[in-house]
């Protein structure tokens, strides 16, 4: 007579195990990878914010920099009208001698039969307007300018006879004022 085992139960007890290991081991895989994300998580949050405290602080650093430069701009500005001014005020006190020179000179250079009416200067032109007893002092007068230290380029512009026989003109130049070299390096001195 033959034995019979019956291995049924076993077997299912076997795929109960398995199948409850199985959940088990599901269960704690997932759990465990929940855990690993969250510390991930929770480590990137923490990375974001301290590098948004960081961002924060160059921000705030870059805001009080932008504020220096716009003082320095300031600055900046304010040293630029001053070289300004204080190359007009030299040129001024380089330019004060000159008017006197120029005034000397103009009564140097002017022949006799001319007279002066008026003398008008502005910057370096000078428009000069006077009488003369004839045509060839008003030519007089411009080559004795054009040889002049301190007024260069002589141009009639307007002349014109005032009396009736003729003897007398009315005339209108203009000139450049000039500095000679010399007496630039006697100024320096």
């Amino acid at each position: 007579m033959a034995t019979h085992i019956n291995l049924l139960p076993w077997r299912e007890e076997l795929r109960k195990e398995q199948t409850r290991q199985f959940t088990s081991l599901t269960v704690i895989s997932v759990a465990f990878t929940l855990a690993v994300l969250g510390l991930v998580h929770f480590n990137m949050e923490r990375l974001i914010g301290h590098q948004n405290q960081r961002n924060q602080i160059l921000n705030t650093e870059i805001q009080k920099l932008d504020k220096q430069l716009e003082k320095i701009k300031g600055l900046e500005d304010t040293k630029q009208k001053l070289l300004s001014r204080m190359e007009i005020i030299q040129s001024l006190q380089q330019k004060r001698p000159q008017i006197v020179h120029l005034f000397d000179e103009l009564v140097r250079t002017i022949p006799e039969g001319l007279h002066l009416n008026s003398i008008k200067q502005e910057g370096d032109s000078l428009t000069i307007i006077g009488l003369a007893e004839s045509n060839g002092r008003v030519s007089a007068y411009m080559r004795n300018i054009d040889g002049s230290d301190w007024m260069t380029k002589p141009r009639l512009t307007v002349i014109e006879s005032k009396r009736k026989d003729g003897r007398g003109s009315e005339f209108t130049l203009t000139a450049s004022q000039s500095s000679p070299k010399t007496a630039e390096s006697e100024e320096e001195l």
